[in-house]
């Protein structure tokens, strides 16, 4: 009997665990394969609410974890994190020698485990490339990992053709959905009473989420953020403000959160909510706010009004809650305003969500499971680009 496939999986945020969960409980479920769970960066830093109790909860114990967020809220700190969490990743992999390391999406941090599976001869499984994000950073670590990556878990047939772009080839490829979505279809979610009591503030009145994060590929990274605070100001519904995630900026951002939440008693700022209830929240929200890619991603499938600002989610599929606005605040607060009206909200009933149905991780559990192994994996070719397929908008 064939032992099962050692499957490598590092975390780094929580937002991105809120990803992964499903898929990994999936892949435990699967009788030919075996997870190797690495947990650092936020996930261990008090700054970000040291979240490894939010993975346990879950019912996953990380086979190492490892401490690597730099202390200084910089783009030269964000150099010293990737390079100090490859030199523990290195000795990981060398110790485990799993047969697939599987990366996430678009965080920087993920070039670590990228670059030294690379090194190592260890094949790259990539969950959600193709996506475009097309503001920051983000967008070129997503196209590098999927260029360093032997198969992509896309979350819809429009990402699917941006990998076949790049030159991928079509057995590779697999439209899975995105992962985030299964906890609609497979997880309970508390109660509007849990969510209050957790949050702080009660859900009737309906709060605003806000989630804004640094623009990395900006000059003044907190512009976004920095818009956003001064078009609150005429804003009278209650606010839940979302940590941002630890990008250069970051604690700028922060620090005008806290500055807000202290002059309303209607506002409070959180480090982290449990996926779940974040779930939830947005579920009795009157709209999400920011520049996140929850805003555009998750906030579909339950016709949540979204207003994302600027150009950090530029180049996403697009559903019609989306109110995108430029980073002036008025024109965010015109949005807002838009967002909250009822008349808005009642137009969204019925609408379908273009990033899955809530099971993309059995989808990405029997990839992993089938999926060659070895030099039939890892040995690719770079596929013409047809004149027939049309570029992607």
């Amino acid at each position: 009997m064939e032992r099962p496939r050692r499957i490598a999986i590092l975390t780094t945020s929580r937002a991105e665990w809120g990803h992964l969960a499903w898929p990994l409980r999936r892949m435990r479920e699967h009788a030919g394969l075996e997870l190797l769970l690495y947990a650092g960066a936020a996930h261990v830093d008090t700054r970000f609410g040291s979240t490894l109790e939010a993975i346990r909860r879950d019912g996953f114990e990380p086979d190492e974890i490892l401490p690597c967020l730099d202390a200084e809220d910089s783009r030269t700190g964000m150099g010293r994190t990737l390079a100090s969490l490859a030199t523990s990743l290195a000795t990981c992999l060398d110790r485990d020698k799993p047969d697939l390391l599987l990366v996430m999406a678009d965080r920087y941090e993920m070039l670590a485990p990228a670059s030294i599976a690379t090194a190592m001869g260890i094949p790259i499984v990539h969950i959600e490339g193709g996506e475009l994000s097309e503001g920051a950073l983000d967008q070129q670590v997503r196209d590098a990992l999927t260029k360093l990556s032997h198969l992509h878990l896309v979350p819809h047939e429009q990402a699917a053709r941006r990998v076949r772009q790049l030159g991928e080839e079509e057995w590779r490829i697999h439209v899975t959905g995105s992962p985030s979505l299964d906890h609609l279809v497979h997880s309970s979610l508390p109660d509007a009473d849990f969510v209050s009591s957790v949050i702080g503030i009660p859900l009737d009145p309906a709060p605003m989420v806000v989630a804004v994060h640094s623009v990395t590929l900006e000059q003044d990274t907190t512009r976004d953020a920095e818009s956003l605070m001064d078009a609150l100001g005429s804003i009278s519904h209650p606010i839940v403000f979302c940590f941002p995630n630890a990008d250069d900026g970051f604690q700028r951002i922060i620090d005008m959160a806290s500055e807000f939440c202290s002059c309303r008693e209607d506002a409070v700022l959180h480090r982290h909510i449990e996926h779940l209830c974040f779930w939830s929240l947005l579920k009795h929200a009157a709209a999400i706010v920011g520049n996140s890619s929850c805003g555009i991603m998750e906030s579909p499938s339950i016709g949540l009004p979204c207003v994302n600002i600027g150009d950090r989610q530029r180049g996403r599929l697009r559903s019609d809650n989306i109110i995108d606005v430029e980073p002036v605040p008025a024109m965010i607060a015109s949005a807002i305003n838009q967002a909250i009206d009822p008349s808005f909200r009642r137009s969204l009933v019925g609408m379908d969500s273009t990033y899955g149905d809530g099971n993309a991780g059995q989808r990405i559990a029997e990839a992993l499971a089938s999926c060659p192994l070895g030099e039939a994996l890892l040995q690719k070719r770079v596929m013409e680009v047809s004149a027939s397929i049309e570029p992607v908008q």
